[in-house]
């Protein structure tokens, strides 16, 4: 498998972890908000018991009930402070008892759904009947019927709020609806001794009456009103954890993606460097072995001069013989010269220091240059500042060779040489060769010091190679700069100069 496509393979399955944790962290923040709309409804049941028991406790005769006593009940469960309003209904959909505030549209629609969730409420309906829930162990039993203080009075003066409950059923009444005898003392309709139907109609209303109450008063369903704030609250902290969870799992991926970019850019380089490694020794091996052979040559060649030589001498040759032999010359001295420069580009670069005076250096180089300085009648001006500096001598003269013979061979006749020298700071000293030849154009001053890039088509373009090998190894810098107006200027810097005590 190669690298791109396990690249491809990595940054896929991050990417894919990366989609699950998203999807994780989703399905549980939906988990949560059914969780905390599943507890508001578990509290809504609990509220729906205690109201059944509050229903059961304050009834009365015939199954009446204050509403007074019941709107003050239902005030106290509006106190645990997570209910908004609690509204009991009739059977027609007409509120008997309420508590709290609610709007028409929540307590006028019976038949609508069980929730309805709204941004800061929730509307919860029960249609179960309170009246068989409240009194589960009596068969038959009728809704509760809700009506204010005032109308609590039995004809013939007896208040039904004040009245004693019934005693509880003993088995002994049989499979009756009447549970409890209550002796009446007064009023036109009862006598003494007779039983209280606690379920049953109350015996001043007659059939009609009492249905047509039970239609409008009687307790038939409830709606509870609840606040969702304890559910946006849960969700909202909920969705800030899984948001923080969402990040950390975004900052890893990223981090693991960027990590194996790292890597595999480390693997790649260090592959790129082993081959590197295996080439540069190939061709350190092959730059060996044409060192040695470009020696070996050198020696045939001065076989082939010496014999030139000695023919080019007799005197009782042809001249065309003398003039063929005198090219055969020039031509083995080309190639010798050649040779030996590139015998000197191939020789590693054995630094020895040492304290020299550099206008001493420039003097002896341009003396031993001054034939073909004059042959070409060129003026050249040396403006050196007298320095030390400390380099090896050998060295530094072939540099300095190269350069002013570069710049010999660039410049016309007449033409004008300056060697320069003089501080760059108070620790190093600068070195220059301006000409006003032709120049080097601005897209090869930086290739001439490449091996065999030349701009003179006498020149081997070693010279300049060479040079920037001395200086590389001395820890100089050269560089190739315009001389205005006309021109080229070899720049090489960072000498490092030797104060005198």
């Amino acid at each position: 498998m190669d690298m791109s496509r396990r690249n491809a393979l990595i940054y896929g399955l991050l990417l894919a972890v990366w989609a699950l944790v998203i999807g994780w962290q989703a399905v549980e923040h939906l988990r949560v908000r059914r969780t905390a709309r599943a507890a508001l409804g578990h509290r809504a049941r609990d509220i729906s018991t205690t109201l059944g028991t509050v229903l059961r406790v304050q009834r009365r005769f015939g199954g009446i009930v204050s509403r007074e006593r019941v709107e003050s009940a239902l005030a106290d469960l509006l106190k645990f402070g997570d209910i908004n309003g609690i509204a009991l209904l009739s059977s027609a959909g007409r509120v008997v008892a309420t508590a709290g505030s609610l709007t028409g549209a929540q307590t006028n629609n019976v038949t609508g759904p069980a929730e309805y969730w709204d941004k800061q409420s929730v509307t919860l309906r029960n249609l179960v009947d309170l009246g068989t829930n409240v009194a589960r162990d009596i068969e038959g039993s009728l809704p509760p019927i809700i009506i204010p203080r005032d109308e609590m009075f039995r004809p013939g003066g007896t208040n039904l709020l004040t009245a004693p409950p019934p005693p509880p059923r003993r088995p002994s009444d049989g499979p009756t609806n009447f549970v409890a005898s209550l002796t009446i003392t007064s009023g036109p309709a009862f006598s003494p001794g007779r039983r209280w139907p606690f379920f049953s109609r109350p015996p001043w209303m007659g059939e009609e009456e009492y249905r047509a109450t039970i239609q409008k008063l009687g307790v038939h369903s409830f709606v509870i009103v609840m606040s969702t704030e304890s559910v946006i609250a849960a969700c909202a902290q909920d969705l800030w954890l899984r948001l923080i969870i969402v990040l950390f799992a975004t900052v890893a991926v990223a981090g693991s993606a960027f990590a194996w970019r790292t890597f595999a850019k480390t693997a790649e380089l260090q592959l790129r460097l082993v081959r590197a490694s295996e080439l540069t020794t190939h061709l350190r091996e092959m730059n060996l072995a044409a060192a040695g052979l470009a020696h070996e040559t050198r020696n045939p060649l001065n076989i082939i001069r010496g014999l030139a030589q000695m023919i080019a001498k007799q005197s009782d040759i042809p001249p065309d013989t003398q003039t063929q032999s005198r090219a055969i010359l020039d031509e083995v001295d080309k190639v010798t010269a050649q040779l030996n420069e590139f015998i000197n580009y191939s020789r590693p670069r054995e630094l020895r220091r040492t304290t020299l005076a550099l206008p001493a250096a420039i003097g002896e180089v341009v003396r031993a240059l001054n034939y073909d300085i004059e042959e070409k009648k060129i003026r050249l001006e040396v403006k050196a500042e007298p320095l030390s500096i400390e380099a090896d001598e050998q060295l530094l003269r072939q540099a300095l060779f190269n350069l002013l013979m570069n710049a010999i061979q660039a410049v016309d006749s007449s033409g004008e040489i300056i060697v320069a020298a003089g501080r760059q700071n108070n620790g190093e000293a600068f070195l220059e060769i301006r000409d006003n030849g032709p120049g080097v154009p601005a897209e090869r001053r930086k290739e001439i010091f490449k091996p065999y890039v030349t701009t003179s088509q006498r020149g081997t373009g070693l010279g300049l190679a060479v040079v920037q090998q001395i200086t590389l190894a001395h820890g100089w810098d050269i560089e190739c700069l315009p001389n205005e107006p006309k021109g080229a200027i070899f720049r090489i810097t960072h000498l490092k100069l030797v104060t005198k005590h």
